[in-house]
């Protein structure tokens, strides 16, 4: 018997990795770097550990300790510098920041946890992946993993990105990004549902067939789309501009998401997501901003933001109806759409248990 754990479930802290000047961040690198400072800090304020990937500790501790000068009305302002209580530094290599695609699964198996480690090719051979997949292995090297907790799964290739549960035994996903040829081959839905039900214990599976955000490198990760809640609830994002070219496919798939039944064959609750205005990069291709990119903590719920005050509002107080139990913590993203992806990309959950418990000591 096997468990996917949903986000939710009570955790020892949330995974990220730094960028460094060797990863696409690096045209922009002090503005990456203030990005997730702002990140590490919004999840330490509120009492989350964070365990933080990086290539050069030292360089690492000063970046996220650092006060940076930051210009007021009428005089200078400087914010102060924090301490780095709560945050763990690790160094390994790594290729890119998307630490949800590349970080492991957690299952439990008849009720003990397991950390799996899938395959990871770059979003389908699209980008360099050959540190990120190494990571989780060399995480088990540095005893990370609690001992007997990791399992190799690296033949099946499958990002935390592109799935989602309730942690009761459903997953949803998308049919384009499972089935994508250039991950495990031409797999069919079929096939695709077998291997989901197998790896991560799934007694059923819901397949969005529709929906896509301009910019995506993913092939429709799920959680760009529409992501589930507790009391069979699923968010999704929508669109209510008939002339956006994303529409039609937004349409769509709510209209299949209202088809869908639970295990116990009744329809979803669904509750629609405000869509971002649009935001472009400096040569005018849309980025994939998407409010469905937050991340879910056991009493917080942190929301990425886009300087749209109304629609960053909007976002908040509608993920409030899904989990009205949970502060929501909005987390300016404007620097991480820039390499088309969010927040929950760039963070990874690590479930009560599954790490050493010397990594949390501080």
């Amino acid at each position: 018997m096997k468990e996917f754990l949903a986000e939710w479930s009570p955790i020892d802290g949330v995974m990220l990795a730094l960028p460094h000047e060797e990863t696409d961040w690096n045209y922009i690198l002090e503005e990456a770097e203030e990005q997730y400072r702002r990140i590490i800090g919004s999840l330490v304020k509120e009492g989350i550990h964070v365990v933080v990937l990086c290539k050069d500790r030292m360089r690492a501790e000063q970046v996220i300790r650092g006060a940076k000068e930051t210009p007021g009305k009428g005089s200078d302002k400087k914010r102060s510098a924090w301490d780095l209580k709560g945050v763990t530094f690790i160094e390994v290599p790594f290729n890119d920041t998307w630490t949800r695609d590349y970080g492991p699964l957690t299952i439990l198996k008849h009720g003990d946890l397991r950390g799996l480690d899938f395959g990871f090719n770059g979003w389908g051979l699209k980008f360099a992946a050959d540190k990120d997949n190494q990571v989780n292995r060399r995480l088990n090297e540095l005893s990370v993993f609690n001992k007997g907790l990791y399992r190799n799964e690296t033949g099946f290739i499958l990002e935390g990105g592109s799935v989602d549960t309730d942690g009761e035994g459903t997953v949803l996903t998308t049919t384009r990004c499972l089935c994508s040829p250039n991950r495990n081959g031409y797999l069919n839905k079929k096939e695709a549902d077998g291997e989901l039900r197998k790896r991560l214990g799934a007694e059923h599976v819901l397949f969005l067939d529709f929906g896509e955000l301009e910019g995506d490198d993913t092939d429709s990760h799920i959680d760009t789309l529409a992501r589930m809640a507790p009391d069979n609830i699923i968010l999704f994002t929508g669109c209510r501009n008939v002339d956006d070219p994303q529409f039609e496919g937004l349409f769509k798939m709510r209209a299949q998401l209202s088809m869908f039944r639970n295990k116990e064959g009744l329809p979803y609750n669904l509750v629609e997501l405000p869509l971002p205005d649009a935001i472009y990069d400096e040569e005018g291709h849309r980025l994939p901003a998407t409010y469905a990119n937050y991340l879910v903590t056991e009493d917080v719920i942190f929301m990425p933001t886009y300087a749209q005050p109304q629609n960053d509002e909007l976002a908040k107080q509608t993920v409030r109806i899904a989990f009205p139990g949970h502060r929501v913590v909005g987390v300016d993203c404007r620097t991480l759409i820039k390499q088309h992806g969010s927040l929950h990309c760039a963070t990874m959950q690590l479930p009560r248990g599954l790490f050493n418990p010397v990594v949390f000591e501080v």
